[in-house]
């Protein structure tokens, strides 16, 4: 069956593949702000990040700078198991919504 995946967890993850090699905690919180419409707070997502990376969904590598003046960064990407795990994810939700639109423009 696989890793269930909450709301909030699922948008970490697509802000992650959205981002690719550029997907710091900063920029995760920004694309999950943007994407989502609503606030979130820096700690839920590192709260989020670790628990996924427990899970064995994202892992995280620490990039060296690459020009004076910069800094290291962590940056983080899906596992396999996150890949698939967000695959199932979507899908479930391409399954569910299927035909609704009608319906869902109605409310």
């Amino acid at each position: 069956m696989g890793t269930y995946l909450g709301e909030f967890e699922q948008l970490v993850l697509l802000a992650i593949v959205r981002l690719g090699e550029e997907a710091t905690g900063a920029g995760i919180r920004q694309a999950v702000e943007e994407g989502s419409q609503r606030t979130v707070w820096i700690g839920a997502i590192y709260t989020t990040l670790q628990r996924m990376a427990d899970k064995g969904l994202v892992d995280a590598a620490v990039v060296e700078p690459s020009a004076a003046g910069q800094r290291r960064r962590k940056v983080y990407a899906l596992t396999t198991e996150g890949q698939a795990a967000l695959g199932r994810a979507y899908e479930t939700w391409a399954r569910m919504t299927r035909g609704l639109r009608p319906k869902l423009e109605s409310l």
